[in-house]
């Protein structure tokens, strides 16, 4: 079956079964590295991307709920200039340790922050609870993300 999707902006057509995780033809097929498989039952957001914007499980998706998608890792936030501000939160707040569960928060952050630019505490908690990290103890990762916020806020449109 021919699937047809964006993946970080750029156009992918691939002849998959329909069945199979998006989390392996992410991993496997195209070589995004950034999605990993924590839980596999869609318990700890290690594997979260966007889909047409919404955070979503990599490892609960299968191909063809796929077409007609756009799809964005880490990958494809990373280099663009109105997330930096988050990306230096987490870097200077300590908010990665072993860089495990990271790609899945900022994707948690970017999907809350595109829809509320200043969220309480409580709701960046909320955002965030679909993903576990067994290093930092989550305070670090909700001041990074409420720094970004911030910092975001005050740059010029």
């Amino acid at each position: 079956m021919k699937i047809e999707f964006k993946l970080n902006g750029e156009p992918l057509s691939m002849d998959l079964s329909g069945d199979e995780r998006v989390l392996e033809i992410l991993r496997e097929r195209v070589g995004i590295s950034s999605c990993r498989e924590g839980c596999g039952t869609g318990e700890c957001g290690t594997c979260t991307v966007l889909v047409d914007g919404e955070s979503r499980l990599s490892c609960l998706m299968v191909s063809a709920q796929l077409d007609g998608k756009t799809v964005t890792t880490v990958e494809g936030v990373r280099d663009l200039p109105r997330w930096a501000p988050l990306f230096e939160s987490f870097d200077r707040l300590g908010a990665v340790q072993c860089g495990y569960c990271t790609p899945g928060m900022v994707l948690a952050a970017v999907d809350l922050l595109t829809r509320n630019p200043d969220p309480s505490r409580d709701e960046v908690r909320i955002a965030l609870s679909g993903n576990i990290c067994r290093c930092t103890g989550y305070r670090a990762i909700v001041d990074a993300v409420m720094e970004g916020a911030e910092i975001m806020r005050e740059l010029p449109s």
